[in-house]
């Protein structure tokens, strides 16, 4: 459903430092937390920036709810659509792409808390997204995935129909998590077994703040699981980590990256 902008051309490679790169060359598995830090760069907007135009008035917390949905389901559904058309209209950033080719040289697991589908744009083949995605619809009533036809706006609109079920004609909603919702069970064990059963996690662009997926990385540390986290800025987790490297998924992931292609040369 989404379109597939051109992706990003990748940045001139970084010095990585040495302790990371050593961690990097020894890890045969590696598994990746990534946050909304990780989107931004590709200019997605995060979950209180998607309130612009007429959509400032609103607390996005009086939308993203069940029963906001159930009481008017047009406007909680146009303030989606318009956030769907946001996604169209980004492509993935240097740090996916990097991912995504990490990945063809070792097996590269990834949770996401993002709703966005950028990872697998990218190509990465392997995530599992805790909190959903915008793209995965499905029915409000039954909880039927559905597959057929969505009209996206080219701009703001306050109400908009949802589609319908096409089995019992109930409304359809986006496939995140709202408040008040339990994680995707098959995603947070996902999940959880990365952080286990890995060389090496990555904890990328994640304020640490919001649970249960903050408790991720804690999990790798205790199970003795070596962690790296790429944020420019301090985190809950960062006292935590084995090794902290201040910058961005965009700048970070391609150099690391590029030390197994160096290693191939």
């Amino acid at each position: 459903m989404s379109s597939e902008p051109a992706t990003t051309d990748l940045p001139e490679p970084i010095e990585v430092p040495e302790p990371i790169a050593e961690l990097v060359r020894s890890a045969s598995t590696v598994g990746v937390l990534t946050g909304a830090g990780m989107s931004a760069e590709s200019g997605v907007p995060t979950f209180r920036d998607a309130q612009t135009g007429l959509w400032a008035r609103y607390d996005p917390m009086t939308l993203a709810t069940p029963e906001a949905f159930a009481e008017q389901p047009d406007l909680v559904w146009a303030w989606y659509a318009w956030r769907l058309r946001l996604m169209q209209e980004v492509a993935p950033n240097a740090g996916h792409l990097a991912l995504a080719r990490w990945g063809r040289r070792v097996p590269v697991g990834i949770a996401t808390q993002n709703v966005d589908d950028l990872h697998e744009r990218a190509g990465s083949i392997d995530v599992a997204h805790l909190h959903g995605t915008l793209f995965d619809l499905r029915c409000f009533d039954c909880g039927r995935p559905y597959h057929g036809t969505v009209k996206i706006p080219t701009e703001q609109v306050e109400r908009l129909e949802p589609p319908h079920c096409q089995v019992c004609f109930g409304p359809v909603r986006p496939g995140i998590v709202w408040f008040g919702e339990m994680l995707p069970a098959e995603a947070f064990e996902r999940a959880q077994a990365l952080a286990v059963g890995v060389d090496l996690l990555l904890v990328v662009g994640t304020s640490g703040l919001v649970q249960p997926a903050a408790g991720i990385p804690l999990l790798a540390k205790t199970s003795g699981v070596p962690t790296i986290e790429l944020n420019p800025d301090e985190t809950p987790f960062s006292d935590h980590a084995d090794q902290v490297w201040r910058t961005t998924a965009a700048v970070g992931l391609p150099a690391m990256a590029a030390l197994l292609d160096d290693d191939r040369d």
